[in-house]
């Protein structure tokens, strides 16, 4: 008779249970794992032959089998270790099968038999919690683990607390959550000298999730710009957190189990490979997309980067969502993020300058940015030129509209569109309306109506760029706490959609 310890493995941000088998039967001395394991897995008996021989238990001269199951899902991570070794240790009798059954488990040992923390301690709680069952896990994690609320947590150091947990002879406490991250400071949007235009549209792109593109000479300010916008950014609602957290659980990237309420903000160099970007790689582990998820992606040198990383993003941008396709997994993570691309006009970058610019103006600048095809140009909602400034502009005081009122506005915008999309599943800014939904919420009035229908032909608008223009509308009026889509709002739109607009 087989004992069943209980773990997970990871399918995105997914946690699926799997069933830890062990059966110790007469035979020849061995000691094998069956079940789609992988190298890491496999390494799992000699790390596990070990620790236990580190607290002075021998395994028997017995045939032990340990089977994941189902096991035809492949099976990744040195996390199967402590589940395991509690298995060989229930079948051995040494600690009662019930209360492993009752347990999910997952942990990395060490071969002094310590506990060494692991990544994805959120997304097995949540799975645990769904199962009614403890979760088991490294010290390190358990603060980590014991934000889900519905499962009770027990993080021992080693394995030899798990034993004596299990006897009873140490009942360890139940894990709490750790401290939540409290937001570093923010760089204050005042410090920027001049660029009141593109401060205007970082405001508008922090209100609605709208995505954002920057032109301009090198240093007219587009990257201090795009390093202010966290303090701008309205905190993570609990439910983003949490969604937000799982993500970053899986990629090792929280600090002491602490959740921050902070919006994600990510700037990956242009050398990046669409592995690092999309998500990939051994695992198929989450990209800076997914990464960014509920928070900014900002991309200098916007293009730099391959063309083939580019046109990835035009999909998730679209569904919020990126399916990292492999030959044996289909791994989905969420991604709706707000991406602000900066860029040069050019390769020397000073097209407009007449004192600098190349004997090849103006087609260096069309080449340039021709590097950014016509689908994903059609994705930026704001396009904005970021002129250089003056020296002599750089000894003016600070602008009076700090980062924090400028927060206090897009916090105000973004409640109103809370409460607007209540009752709209999938629904939570502007950026995310569509289809019957925006008609009737950023439905212009006559004037406006007018207007866009005049520029939409004159200019050729998109469908898709026709509906952007009605978003962004929607979400200056918003920042006016103006009921309606005027005239003014939808110009003031329009204007941000033909900057630089290859409909033009």
């Amino acid at each position: 008779m087989s004992v069943v310890a209980y773990t997970v493995a990871f399918d995105g941000i997914d946690a699926r249970l799997v069933e830890v088998q062990c059966a110790v039967a007469p035979g020849l001395p061995a000691f094998a794992i069956v079940g789609l394991p992988d190298k890491a897995v496999s390494e799992a008996r000699e790390r596990v032959r070990a620790a236990l021989g580190a607290m002075a238990i021998a395994l028997p001269s017995k045939r032990i089998t340990i089977n994941l199951s189902p096991a035809d899902m492949p099976k990744e991570g040195s996390h199967f270790d402590l589940p395991i070794a509690l298995a060989v240790l229930a079948a051995l009798d040494i600690i009662p099968r019930e209360a492993v059954a009752g347990t999910v488990a997952l942990g990395e040992l060490s071969l002094d038999g310590a506990l060494v923390p692991v990544v994805g301690a959120l997304p097995a709680a949540m799975a645990a919690s769904v199962d009614d069952r403890t979760l088991m896990c490294p010290a390190a994690c358990g603060a980590e683990a014991a934000w889900v609320d519905a499962v009770s947590v027990i993080a021992p150091r080693s394995l030899a607390e798990a034993v004596q947990h299990f006897s009873g002879q140490t009942i360890l406490p139940a894990a709490t959550p750790g401290e939540v991250s409290a937001a570093s400071g923010a760089r204050d949007l005042a410090e920027v000298k001049g660029q009141e235009r593109a401060k205007r549209a970082l405001e508008i792109a922090a209100a609605g999730r709208h995505h954002l593109l920057m032109v301009g000479s090198p240093g007219s300010g587009k990257s201090m710009l795009a390093a202010r916008i966290p303090g701008i950014m309205p905190p993570l609602t609990p439910g983003e957190a949490l969604e937000t957290s799982m993500i970053h659980s899986l990629a090792g990237l929280l600090d002491e189990g602490g959740i921050s309420r902070s919006r994600p903000f990510r700037e990956p160099h242009h050398t990046a490979s669409m592995a690092a970007i999309v998500g990939g790689g051994r695992g198929a582990k989450p990209g800076e997309i997914s990464l960014a998820h509920n928070g900014v992606l900002f991309m200098d040198e916007f293009p730099e980067f391959p063309r083939t990383v580019l046109e990835t993003l035009r999909q998730p941008i679209e569904t919020g969502e990126v399916v990292v396709a492999r030959a044996n997994a289909h791994v989905r993570y969420p991604c709706r993020f707000m991406l602000v691309a900066a860029a040069n006009p050019c390769k020397c970058g000073y097209l407009a300058d007449p004192a600098r610019a190349c004997a090849r103006v103006p087609i260096c600048g069309e080449d340039y940015l021709g590097r950014i095809s016509g689908p994903l140009m059609d994705r930026f909602d704001l396009r904005v030129e970021v002129p250089p400034v003056a020296f002599t502009d750089l000894d003016l005081p600070e602008c009076a509209d700090r980062s924090e009122h400028v927060a206090t506005r897009v916090a105000a915008a973004r409640q109103i569109q809370a409460a607007r999309f209540a009752d709209h599943r999938g629904m939570q800014v502007n950026a995310d309306a569509q289809g019957a939904v925006l008609d009737e919420i950023a439905a212009p009035d006559a004037e406006g109506r007018d207007l866009l229908t005049r520029v939409a032909e004159r200019f050729g608008l998109s469908a898709r760029g026709y509906h952007r223009v009605l978003r962004v509308a929607r979400t200056i009026a918003d920042l006016d706490a103006s009921i309606s889509v005027r005239h003014p709002h939808v110009a003031e739109a329009v204007s941000y959609r033909l900057a630089m607009s290859k409909e033009v």
